[in-house]
Parts: structure tokens; C-alpha cells; sequence
């Protein structure tokens, strides 16, 4: 707690009172410029990674970078997700998952958790889409590689609910909405993105059109262009919405799907909302 106090007195003293500008216009409303869903691991700073100003990200942060599907709980991630595309206009989502997520760890033993985390039992059965789909389909895996592929997973997983949500079914529709999915590594500082064109693992900032060039938040790597091969999956493009799904790169180490596999992966993708 000593430390958190000297670090508020810091905070006052050098940040804030070279910033006062930023915070005067603060005071009066905020303009984040995307909702950023992530994990509430500690090792997992959005403003850090993505060198954002204060207001610039609209946060949600749980256990597992978790968004039940519509109507299935009356927790604050919906109520957040209306707010952030409905009232403060927001156009672009990440979900982000990171490297060695201890939820997905939890959600690969998931019965083991009913007796002594009957709380974390509850809420990690929203992936139990996620677990399944692993069990089913990569069972021959084992150990780290089958937690990346986890971890990859639910990133699909969860896009798959955000889009139950009404509002953004109908920004979606409208093309008034680019959804994006990104995984951390904690062990390199390194971001991958899907990019539907090359299908491929890469640095988010290929993905932006010319008009985005400048985007400092999808931009965090300006001065690095290294592309890592992916081996499967690509995203559909429609309406102009950007939907990601999320399989494994040399990170992530899975077979090439089949077109059946892939079928099952995109599930209505395709289709125009």
C-alpha cells in the first residue's frame, strides 16, 4: 500500500500536472475511440501495450476475456457494451486474449473447480463453447500447446457472443462497427492480429486501411513489419464488417483445417446478418 500512495503522490506531482490540458477536457465527457475486452491478469496493461492516452480506450477487463452471450446473465459486460457502442458512439472492438491465461488453464479442468471456485466454476462455463470445440477437435495436443489453442479459441468464442447483442448485430448490419482479435504474448511484448486477406497471424497495424494510417491505438508497432504465417482460418468480410477467427500460428501450432473444419469454425460467418 506504501508503494500505491507514493505512486499517487507521483502520479500528481510529474503526469498529471503536465497534462492538465488533457484533463480539463476530460473533465468534461469522455471520446474513447474503442472498446478494448481483455483479461484482468496483471501482466496485461491495455494503455501500456497499445501506448494509449487516458480516454482514448474503453475498457472491460474479467477472468478470461469472457462476454456472455445476450441475455444469459445480467452482469455489467453487456450493460458496458450497450454503453460504449450506443451512447459514446464507438466504432472498433478488440477482444484481446494473452499468453499463459490463467482462465483458460481453469477452463481445461473445469470440473475440478466446482468444490473450491465454485464462483470461477460459474463463470468460465461461458467458454464452455471454447472447451468443447478444443476437446473435440484437438484432443491429440497436450500440455502448453493445447492451452494456446485454448487460449486462441475463446477469442472466437467470444466474438461469436459479442455478436448475439442487439446493438451490435445492428451496427454490424449497418457497417458502422469493425470488430478485431488480438492475442498478447507477455514473454515477447509482441500483438498478432488475423488478417482476412493474408490469412495469416501479423502486426495489427497492416490491417489498417490508408484512411487509419495514423491510428496510434491499432498502431502500436509502427517500425516493425514482421508477418507470422498462420495455418488455418480466415475471417469473412461483409457489409463491411470485419469478423475474426481466431486458430493458431507457429504460436498456436495446429494442423491445416479441412474445408469441413473450417465450415464448422465459421459457422454463419458467411451469412449477411
Amino acid at each position: 500500500m506504501k508503494k500505491l500512495i507514493k505512486g499517487l503522490r507521483e502520479f500528481k506531482s510529474s503526469y498529471f500536472s503536465t497534462h492538465q490540458e488533457l484533463f480539463e477536457q476530460l473533465s468534461h465527457g469522455q471520446k474513447p475511440r474503442v472498446l478494448f475486452i481483455t483479461c484482468s491478469d496483471s501482466r496485461l496493461d491495455p494503455n501500456l501495450i497499445t501506448q494509449a492516452q487516458v480516454g482514448e480506450l474503453f475498457v472491460i477487463r474479467n477472468a478470461g476475456n469472457i462476454i456472455p452471450p445476450y441475455g444469459a446473465t445480467n452482469g455489467g459486460e453487456g450493460a458496458t457494451i450497450e454503453y460504449a457502442v450506443e451512447a459514446l458512439g464507438i466504432q472498433q472492438i478488440i477482444i484481446c486474449g494473452h499468453s499463459h491465461c490463467g482462465a483458460m488453464k481453469g477452463l481445461m479442468k473445469l470440473q475440478g473447480l466446482r468444490e473450491d471456485l465454485p464462483l470461477v466454476y460459474d463463470w468460465l462455463k461461458y467458454a464452455e463453447a471454447t472447451r468443447r470445440l478444443v476437446l473435440d477437435h484437438y484432443s491429440h495436443y497436450q500440455s502448453e500447446e493445447l492451452l494456446e489453442i485454448m487460449i486462441a479459441e475463446n477469442v472466437l468464442t467470444q466474438i461469436e457472443n459479442l455478436r448475439t447483442y442487439p446493438v451490435i448485430h445492428s451496427k454490424l448490419y449497418q457497417g458502422q462497427l469493425k470488430i478485431y482479435a488480438w492475442i498478447y504474448h507477455i514473454e515477447s511484448g509482441e500483438v498478432l492480429a488475423y488478417d482476412p486477406h493474408k490469412h495469416a497471424y501479423v502486426l495489427p497495424q497492416s490491417q489498417l486501411s490508408e484512411s487509419d494510417t495514423e491510428d496510434s491505438i491499432l498502431n502500436p508497432f509502427p517500425n516493425c513489419d514482421v508477418a507470422i504465417r498462420s495455418h488455418q482460418n480466415q475471417p469473412i468480410e461483409a457489409t463491411q464488417e470485419q469478423e475474426f477467427t481466431i486458430s493458431a500460428s507457429e504460436r498456436f501450432p495446429m494442423p491445416r483445417l479441412s474445408p469441413e473444419q473450417r465450415e464448422r469454425i465459421y459457422r454463419g460467418s458467411s451469412q449477411s446478418n
